[in-house]
């Protein structure tokens, strides 16, 4: 394990031409503080989690000092926001410190988030808030816990700087990880100001860093758009199996490599509602959880006539389209292990799109309903389990299904416990931290739910209310993208 001067940076971004990025300082906080840190990230870029005492810690993560070998940039980036093309969007208020390899060769950027305005930043104060960088540093390490491709939170430094937002509140830096942050709209920033040569630039770069099997292909473009189509595939059939919504999934959110990428106000389903909307901008359901399939179809098309001066656009067309082909299929195997089935029959569709319609119609707890669904007992008719009695004819159907391909209990309930977790990100959960966090400057309850949300799958005792639906006060959270 390093020392923090001693981590190893290859900032090959930073080699590309100026046109991709800003390059620029952060601008630090007068008063910086630890408010977090998470060793298990700290691990990913070889850095001795003991580093976090260092004096220069935070100095280094508020953008005080820069560490060695460090080349802070501002990345350029457009795309389309709801729908909408923006050509003059940008990492305003985030900044690339550099890219740190580990003693395994993997390269991570350091991704300082609020660390102050870029020439992206238009008239906004590149600042984010405190709540904003918990429910961040929450996030990825809860989606990071379930399986989920996402970035990762190195560390938040709070401080005693006010930021205006609809009112004032404490700013944050947050420090986040991940192997790449270039997204669709990076490459639509060439495509759309007529740069082919660009997009062909940064296409060769992606492929080199991220994709290096591509490489020495007959139609390396080709396969380029057919991977990032099936990473794209499998995250958002995790995101539906799990309750996720993103909240914002416009092409400048959606990341190149298949991770997720810039937590807003995003959402853990609670009752079961297909149309559930966490973003309170989103007042025409763009973005609700069940239109999130379509949204990524339709950013990959985005994507795919951004790769235009590359790959012939009925070719590309036609490998967007299977998208669907491979979203089912992701999504069907991991239902089929929600429910406990190991093998595949031509019933299993039905049986799941009629239990989904139940729930809906029940109200029931999403997360919950299926942790508790490991429980139903199939080799005993008479056995206790609770459905309610709308629940009837789905659950002999259940029954006998299960009893086709002669399923024990014991086994299924150990896969179901092993896919559907006991506890998720509720928004009431990072709300109580934040509230402790920004009222009286107690950052404890930051780490207790981080530590609780590394192991969700488990039964931790004396966490019970954890895995509990919202309260009465804090049902109908209002959640904004303004950070």
């Amino acid at each position: 394990m390093r020392k923090l001067t001693e981590l190893r940076f290859d900032n090959t971004y930073r080699r590309l031409p100026g046109d991709f990025y800003d390059l620029v300082r952060p601008t630090p906080f007068a008063n910086p503080r630890l408010v977090a840190f998470n060793p298990g990230a700290a691990r990913l870029i070889g850095l001795d989690p003991d580093e976090s005492r260092n004096p220069d810690f935070v100095e280094y993560f508020s953008g005080r000092k820069l560490l060695p070998g460090s080349e802070p940039l501002a990345m350029y980036y457009t795309g389309h926001q709801f729908g909408v093309y923006n050509p003059g969007i940008g990492d305003g208020r985030a900044i690339l410190l550099g890219e740190v390899r580990n003693g395994e060769g993997l390269k991570f950027d350091l991704h300082l988030k609020g660390a102050g305005r870029t020439k992206y930043a238009r008239v906004f104060d590149g600042r984010a808030v405190l709540r904003s960088t918990i429910r961040e540093y929450l996030a990825g390490e809860a989606m990071h816990a379930l399986g989920i491709p996402t970035t990762r939170s190195l560390t938040i430094v709070g401080s005693d700087e006010t930021v205006e937002r609809e009112t004032p509140e404490k700013g944050a830096m947050l420090l986040r990880l991940a192997e790449s942050h270039v997204r669709f709209g990076s490459f639509e920033a060439f495509s759309y100001s007529g740069r082919p040569e660009y997009v062909r630039l940064l296409t060769d770069y992606v492929i080199e860093n991220h994709f290096p099997h591509l490489e020495g292909g007959d139609d390396k473009y080709g396969d380029f758009l057919v991977e990032v189509t099936d990473r794209t595939a499998s995250l958002i059939a995790l995101w539906q199996a799990y309750g996720f919504t993103h909240g914002v999934l416009n092409t400048d959110n959606m990341s190149v490599i298949g991770l997720t990428l810039d937590y807003g106000p995003y959402g853990f389903m609670e009752a079961y509602d297909p149309e559930y909307v966490p973003n309170h901008s989103d007042h025409f359901g763009r973005y609700s959880y069940s239109n999130q399939p379509a949204i990524a179809l339709w950013n990959l098309r985005k994507f795919a006539l951004s790769l235009s001066p590359l790959i012939d656009s009925e070719k590309s067309a036609d490998i967007v389209s299977g998208f669907r082909t491979s979203y089912g299929k992701y999504y069907a195997d991991i239902m089929r292990k929600k429910l406990g089935l190991n093998e595949i029959m031509p019933e299993d569709g039905a049986l799941m799109r009629d239990l989904l319609d139940l729930i809906a119609q029940s109200g029931a707890d999403y997360t919950g309903f299926f942790r508790a669904l490991g429980n139903f007992p199939a080799d005993d008719p008479e056995g206790e389990f609770e459905l309610s009695p709308s629940f009837g004819e789905w659950s002999v159907r259940y029954r006998e299904r299960l009893g086709m391909e002669k399923s024990a209990d014991g086994k299924r309930k150990s896969l179901m416990d092993s896919v559907n977790p006991r506890y998720v990100l509720r928004n009431y959960i990072a709300e109580g931290a934040i509230r402790k966090a920004v009222d009286g400057d107690d950052y404890s309850e930051i780490e207790h739910v981080r530590m609780l949300l590394k192991n969700p799958f488990s039964e931790q005792p004396g966490f019970e209310s954890y895995a509990a639906p919202a309260p009465p006060w804090a049902r109908g959270l209002i959640l904004s993208c303004s950070s």
